[in-house]
């Protein structure tokens, strides 16, 4: 993947368990659990690019949210808050090679920042 490339996509849910039938009863997606990443099963799309996560509903996170590949986050965060935009959540690593973050465009819309490789 590259800079501006959408990596993944959350969905807000209440029960991990009525979601995960529900969305690989519908789409046909493989939904597991990832050794690391338990209590957050991700999904894959059969065409085997698309993807994301199932995780609880909570406060600030009520709408479906994609993540899009970054070179930097904190180089995008900045950019992002310079143009009118503002950071919802600070970068938090994932793995040793990999970070996470959110930011909101001038509308409140909440965009996911990834940087890194799961890799590694």
């Amino acid at each position: 993947m590259a800079h501006g490339d959408i990596t993944h996509i959350d969905i807000p849910v209440s029960d991990l368990g009525d979601a995960t039938a529900f969305y690989s009863g519908l789409f046909g997606w493989q939904i597991a659990e990832v050794p690391g990443f338990e209590g957050y099963p991700m999904w894959q799309a059969p065409n085997g690019i698309s993807g994301g996560g199932l995780a609880l509903r909570e406060e600030g996170f009520t709408n479906t949210r994609s993540y899009v590949e970054v070179d930097s986050i904190d180089d995008t965060v900045a950019k992002a808050t310079k143009a009118g935009g503002s950071l919802v959540r600070e970068k938090q690593e994932i793995t040793p090679t990999s970070w996470w973050a959110v930011i909101a465009d001038p509308d409140g819309n909440q965009i996911g920042l990834f940087e890194g490789s799961m890799q590694g």
